[in-house]
């Protein structure tokens, strides 16, 4: 049987017409999810920039999502994990309805204030230098296993003020 070899420069176009969907597909290509946290100074961008840094890359077996602004020292301090996104930001407001008589949820030394939005759960942290909020999609159970995920970053950066319980 008879053989003939296309010539290089038609292989070539060839390869790449099936390579290119895939490269593509590959790539993502999405965009960086916005993530509005608040613009930070002195010692609490410091505390935040710290947290972003040492962050783990997944959360609830959820890979960690590019986010607009990206975390840069002094920027604004914010991660997100997974579609629907896990948020994390840091340097929030004191959370709305936290009382002195709230009830803190202590997950591996961390203490936080939880609270229901939507389907999912808003958490925040108690005691800490800097307000850490954690908002976990309904999607995701149970929820307080996102706060294991972060507990550990949240420990190492940001210093207890005073224990929860």
């Amino acid at each position: 049987m008879l053989r003939r070899r296309l010539p290089r420069h038609l292989t070539l176009v060839l390869a790449g017409a099936v390579c290119c969907p895939l490269c593509v597909a590959g790539c993502g290509g999405s965009t960086p999810l916005d993530v509005h946290a608040p613009a930070l100074s002195g010692t609490g961008a410091t505390t935040c920039d710290a947290l972003i840094r040492d962050l783990p890359d997944t959360v609830m077996d959820q890979g960690r999502r590019d986010v607009s602004p990206s975390p840069s020292p002094g920027a604004a301090s914010g991660a997100a994990w997974g579609d629907p996104p896990i948020v994390l930001r840091c340097g929030v407001g004191r959370p709305t309805g936290l009382t002195r008589s709230s009830r803190c949820d202590l997950v591996d030394d961390v203490g936080w204030f939880s609270r229901r939005r939507g389907d999912g759960w808003v958490f925040t942290t108690i005691g800490r230098a800097e307000y850490v909020e954690l908002v976990v999609p309904g999607s995701y159970t149970p929820a307080a296993n996102a706060l294991a995920d972060v507990a550990s970053a949240v420990s190492a950066a940001v210093a207890v003020k005073r224990p929860c319980v």
